[in-house]
């Protein structure tokens, strides 16, 4: 049986970019949600601009299978004092949740307008796209532009999967990460490019499962685990896998971040065939996180890092430190493994003569094979035979 299709022009959305259509997508959303058809197609015309408040769709419909084929521009109100929520989810500007079967796709883009939210502070900002409480959720094609906070949300979800995206903010717009991943199972990020303010993919607790590959990434603040643990709190990444990301103009690479007294762990982890142009920092472990001008005490407690592997990474540098291993006195990091690295200091594509440097600061069990530069002192040679 061919899918149920329907316009949002046939709900009396405009399109001119000024005329509110959030009703009119409300409108739409529940002729498709109610369809008796087993799969249905929410379409958002090319050619027209929708100015959109705060919006939700809530997957509990009656068509198993959903699209939202989106090849129109969405655009969100851009004066703060214009928001309109009166929904759940008011920190987000659109919401997909409780799906189970799902395709966002298309060649259109969402314009977040985020520039008056980020001079006020990024506590004030909103999640552009949320994916919550979902599961097979497929995404692809589209561009977000200058979100408020994060472009892409996905939280207390699984088997989602994203590819061909185009994220892209100014590098000095604050907290706009590309895609934030929360609680989260079997997450798959391909071949996308991300041009953000803050991480181009921040992984946060409770995410296991994740894979990255052929990413482009910069400018932006790199690829990053964590912060987990602040407050004292327990959390957890595992399985995370980034393959084929090429890092340009970066401020870090791949980085695992943690709070001073958090509990939980970050493991099984694995960066491989990377390449790096222009990062200050592309290498780097974290545990001594602290609120911001305070001091940083010790303590007892921390987030153990164990069974990560760097294989494959290769390019420039121009900042002085290129690995920074920074671990807990109290949970030191183990099993790390590094195999074939070659970070060269240079600029602008060429190589010059400064020798990148090392951090190496509580680190036991761990070995490096192969060419490892710069060389990292508390791993121990491993040998072959």
């Amino acid at each position: 049986m061919e899918p149920f299709v329907y316009d949002v022009n046939l709900a009396g959305a405009i399109g001119d970019g000024e005329s509110d259509d959030t009703e009119a997508f409300k409108n739409a959303w529940n002729v498709v949600c109610s369809s008796h058809i087993s799969s249905g197609i929410f379409r958002v015309p090319y050619g027209q601009k929708f100015l959109l408040q705060p919006l939700t769709f809530n997957g509990e419909c009656r068509p198993r299978n959903i699209t939202f084929q989106i090849d129109g521009i969405l655009i969100a109100p851009s004066d703060p004092s214009s928001w309109k929520c009166k929904e759940t989810n008011c920190n987000n500007w659109i919401t997909f949740q409780h799906f189970d079967g799902l395709i966002i796709q298309g060649t259109g883009s969402l314009h977040g307008q985020g520039q008056k939210w980020w001079q006020m502070g990024c506590m004030h900002n909103k999640v552009g796209f949320a994916i919550l409480d979902s599961k097979n959720v497929h995404i692809s094609g589209l561009t977000s532009v200058d979100s408020r906070k994060w472009h892409i949300s996905i939280e207390r979800s699984s088997s989602v999967h994203a590819s061909k995206l185009n994220i892209k903010a100014p590098k000095d717009s604050p907290n706009t990460d590309g895609i934030r991943i929360q609680h989260s199972t079997n997450v798959t990020i391909a071949s996308s490019i991300i041009k953000t303010g803050d991480d181009c993919i921040g992984i946060g607790d409770e995410s296991k499962y994740i894979n990255i590959n052929r990413i482009f990434c910069g400018p932006g603040h790199g690829i990053s685990i964590g912060s987990l643990g602040e407050n004292g709190r327990r959390e957890t990444v595992e399985y995370v896998t980034v393959r084929r990301a090429n890092f340009y103009a970066t401020e870090n690479g791949l980085k695992i971040k943690t709070w001073q007294g958090g509990h939980g762990y970050a493991r099984y982890i694995r960066f491989e065939h990377i390449s790096f142009s222009k990062v200050i920092r592309p290498i780097i472990i974290d545990q001594y996180t602290c609120p911001l001008h305070q001091h940083c005490k010790n303590y007892s407690t921390a987030v153990e890092i164990s069974n990560i592997l760097y294989n494959d990474l290769r390019g420039t540098t121009n900042g002085e430190i290129a690995v920074e291993l920074s671990c807990s006195k109290s949970v030191p990091c183990k099993n790390i493994r590094m195999k074939d690295i070659q970070l060269d200091y240079g600029i602008n594509g060429k190589m010059y003569d400064g020798h990148p440097k090392s951090h190496c600061l509580n680190v036991v069990q761990s070995w490096d094979e192969g060419y490892v530069y710069p060389n990292v002192p508390c791993l121990t040679k491993k040998l072959s035979y």
